[in-house]
């Protein structure tokens, strides 16, 4: 699935419902909720502070997932599109930062 579709999907199933999406307020306090609720589970599994005994190991892919819904959620509102912004974002990248890290002998550019 592309970007494109993971948005069409997203917007597929927030438009079956009346409230349709949040606010960018809202939806900038969801994105940190989310993030949040990784850095607690990375901190459990590869931090410092670990897990009660009783407490079940998090699915860090579906921490994740819940972040990209988010951002698909927010690029949808105000009609961003993702693909297109990491593209921009990536030529960014490889513009700025082509020079700043040791490159490995077969990496490509």
């Amino acid at each position: 699935m592309d970007i494109k579709e993971m948005q069409q999907e997203v917007d597929n199933w927030i438009c079956q419902f009346e409230e349709g999406y949040w606010s960018p307020l809202t939806m900038l306090a969801r994105l940190a909720e989310e993030v949040g609720e990784l850095a607690r589970e990375i901190n459990h599994q590869y931090g410092e502070k670990p897990k009660k005994p009783d407490e079940p190991i998090g699915d860090l892919a579906l921490e994740l997932g819940d972040i990209l819904f988010i951002l698909i959620c927010y690029c949808n509102s105000l009609n961003i599109d993702l693909e297109d912004a990491f593209k921009r974002v990536m030529a960014k990248y490889r513009y700025r930062d082509s020079e700043r890290w040791t490159k490995k002998n077969n990496a490509e550019s």
